[in-house]
């Protein structure tokens, strides 16, 4: 899931807390592949979240997503490749705060919010990203990509407008979103280097197990808030063993490639994807704002995807990246 570094490609001491990506000039098909590939996926999530809790309490959503994440990485050889146990912290600290937390945050939201509204708060984690990455590397992004990262969150903003009016959005579950959001960006800035020095299957397969331990408590609490249905059963297969296990894969590799904020701006296709959805499966009309949203939002990632400068010279060079 995972290809070569280029060599000699400027990146931080993989133990520090990020580093940039091993490919810092513009996007190949390599990574618009990742791209694509991570908002079809998690376009559809939120979908499968509402099937989920239907019949399920939300630690039990949690719980099941994160589990069979976890199944579906095992079946991969190169998932089980060892991991330092200097490392293993660290690797236990991204299970937490990419999957444990947020994962457990987002059904909770939105039992008082509806999807729309976490959609949109969601699309803020591009920025949550590149603000700990500018933190944690002491360099502010290049130009391109905060004109990017602006311009797609505007867009994601505009695409969710028509779908605000009337909707859900108590103060409780705004504030679980936005500190998932925030999450998320430690997150994408802790599994670069990580994913640089093992690759993206040993990293998450591990993360995933932590998640799902800590989680595991909460879900077992849940179960007699819960009924079983085969409807929300498969589609927590869906968001389980695709959406947890494959995407997250993907979105390990892509921020290894390229850097947790640039990575991250996938986030802001999930929306455009979810209307592709609707128009295609479900007969949905379009409103004329969401479409100059798409258009915005496109028009960011373009311009995220764009080369950036090289660290400082003393910055030592990054590690050639494993195959996962």
């Amino acid at each position: 899931m995972d290809s070569k570094a280029r060599p000699g490609s400027p990146a931080r001491d993989p133990l520090a807390p990020t580093a940039a990506g091993t490919r810092l000039d513009a996007f190949g098909p390599a990574e618009w592949a990742l791209l694509a590939s991570i908002a079809t996926i998690w376009g559809a999530s939120f979908f499968f979240i509402e099937i989920g809790l239907e019949t399920f309490a939300p630690p039990v959503v949690a719980f099941a997503r994160i589990a069979l994440g976890a199944a579906a990485l095992v079946a991969f050889p190169r998932a089980r490749r060892p991991v330092d146990r200097a490392d293993l912290p660290r690797v236990a600290l991204l299970g937490i705060v990419w999957m444990g937390v947020p994962l457990t945050l987002f059904p909770l939201a939105q039992q008082h919010i509806a999807s729309s509204v976490a959609g949109m708060i969601n699309g803020a984690a591009p920025l949550a990203t590149a603000v700990v990455a500018a933190m944690l590397l002491r360099r502010a992004p290049g130009r391109w990509q905060l004109a990017g990262l602006a311009i797609g969150f505007l867009g994601v903003v505009a695409i969710s407008l028509p779908n605000l009016r009337g909707a859900d959005a108590a103060p409780r579950g705004v504030v679980l979103v936005l500190l998932a959001v925030v999450l998320y960006g430690f997150a994408f800035n802790l599994a670069v280097p990580l994913q640089q020095r093992y690759g993206s299957l040993p990293v998450l397969l591990r993360a995933q197990l932590v998640a799902a331990v800590a989680v595991a408590p909460f879900a077992a609490a849940g179960l007699s808030d819960s009924s079983w249905s085969w409807t929300s059963a498969l589609a927590m297969l869906a968001l389980g063993a695709v959406g947890t296990g494959l995407a997250f894969a993907a979105m390990t590799s892509l921020v290894g490639r390229v850097g947790g904020p640039r990575g991250s701006v996938s986030v802001y296709l999930v929306p455009v994807v979810a209307i592709l959805l609707g128009v295609l499966v479900l007969g949905e009309r379009v409103a004329p704002l969401a479409l100059v949203g798409t258009a915005l939002v496109i028009l960011g990632a373009w311009l995220t995807s764009r080369g950036e400068s090289a660290p400082r010279a003393n910055e030592r060079p990054a590690p050639r990246e494993h195959s996962s």
